[in-house]
């Protein structure tokens, strides 16, 4: 039973086909689109794909996007599933006021880190960063219930803000200083450590709260930029909203 995993986010579209929906399942292939070319999938890379039976996706674009990607399945005789964020749902409980309004890559992403940190050891709490064209900081405590979270912008957005907001300020991005001696530098350096300070702020509430030193779990495709920043120990991952759909997708087909 092949099955698709997509993550879309509010830049590109990231895919992969495994040999089944297990969280241990071979991947097959795997890619990325940016938005704009969505329309290209089913005459591009997924043209020569094995045909899944069964698809899972979590999506932040919206409607219309998902419309879109949908279409393309259409050579393909499966059906979409978009994850909606529930109550409760692979050993996690959704502490946000409005359970259905959290959104799906931080739901996901937080069940992908649940399964990866109970893989390695014990249960105990986390702190699940995404960094992408938003960053998201989420705690969960080590019973597995969210918390609530932190969501701020990502480096991109920041400096697009600055540039349109202040006089003359165009300028190429610079190397993260401890005392940067020039605007690049010094832009750079304050959109990195805004984004590590409210890591670290939000492992403090958490080791406060739970008593306990949280795991930090980051992902999203600009989480490299963020390693060499960083003050408190974290793990890498590339694929967390990945593991995350194998672990749902693995307790809805089950059987």
């Amino acid at each position: 039973m092949k099955f698709l995993a997509i993550d879309v986010g509010n830049t590109r579209l990231k895919w992969a086909l495994f040999e089944n929906p297990r969280v241990d399942a071979p991947m097959l292939a795997q890619g990325a689109e940016f938005l704009e070319n969505i329309d290209k999938l089913a005459e591009g890379a997924w043209a020569t794909l094995p045909a899944p039976e069964r698809m899972m996706g979590c999506a932040v674009a919206g409607d219309a996007v998902r419309r879109r990607v949908e279409e393309q399945m259409e050579i393909w005789d499966v059906s979409a599933q978009w994850v909606v964020p529930s109550a409760a749902e692979a050993g996690i409980t959704n502490g946000y006021d409005h359970p259905a309004r959290l959104g799906a890559d931080r739901w996901v992403a937080m069940i992908g880190a649940w399964r990866r940190t109970l893989a390695k050891g014990p249960a105990r709490p986390l702190v699940v960063v995404m960094v992408g064209t938003a960053v998201t900081v989420d705690a969960i405590d080590a019973s597995g219930r969210f918390l609530g979270g932190l969501i701020l912008p990502g480096h991109g957005i920041m400096l697009r803000a600055l540039e349109s907001g202040t006089a003359g300020l165009r300028v190429p991005t610079g190397d993260v200083r401890e005392f940067p001696t020039n605007t690049s530098d010094a832009l750079t350096s304050g959109g990195t450590y805004a984004i590590a300070g409210a890591i670290e702020r939000m492992v403090q509430h958490v080791r406060r709260h739970c008593a306990a030193e949280p795991k930090c779990v980051m992902a999203g495709g600009a989480g490299w930029k963020m390693a060499p920043s960083m003050a408190v120990q974290f793990e890498l991952v590339d694929n967390l909203i990945f593991d995350g759909l194998l672990e749902m997708a693995a307790r809805r087909f089950a059987g």
